[in-house]
């Protein structure tokens, strides 16, 4: 009976903890809340959940962009086989508040002029 009680003292905390922590990633707090745009050639692609993940060559630089989660691309007309590498991209979005990151978060993107809006109420 004892060791149930340890279990739940060490099991409440994490629960408690644990929504925050996903919350802070999957949300716009780390951005800076001002869109740039970014052009250049997919590297690699990880599409899945949480939300899809491109690595981007940017003038000798490497960018990470995260795209939407697999519905959202889907709903704003993006197939897989889109986001391949090799694939020139145009990214419009918000970047990390720490731009030394070259990381942004993708609200609208366009591949071969054609606009993909990921998240359409945002501006």
């Amino acid at each position: 009976m004892q060791s149930l009680n340890l279990s739940r003292r060490l099991f409440l905390p994490i629960l408690l903890i644990l929504p925050s922590m996903v919350f802070a990633h999957h949300g716009w707090s780390w951005t800076t809340g001002g869109n740039i745009q970014v052009t250049g050639v997919i590297l690699e692609a990880k599409l899945g959940n949480p939300h899809g993940v491109l690595l981007i060559g940017v003038n000798n630089e490497r960018w990470t962009a995260e795209v939407g989660q697999p519905w959202r691309n889907a709903r704003a007309g993006l197939k897989d086989g889109d986001l391949a590498p090799g694939t020139e991209v145009k990214l419009e979005g918000e970047p990390s508040a720490n731009i030394d990151d070259k990381l942004i978060k993708v609200e609208r993107l366009w591949i071969g002029g054609t606009k993909y809006e990921l998240y359409p109420s945002r501006s």
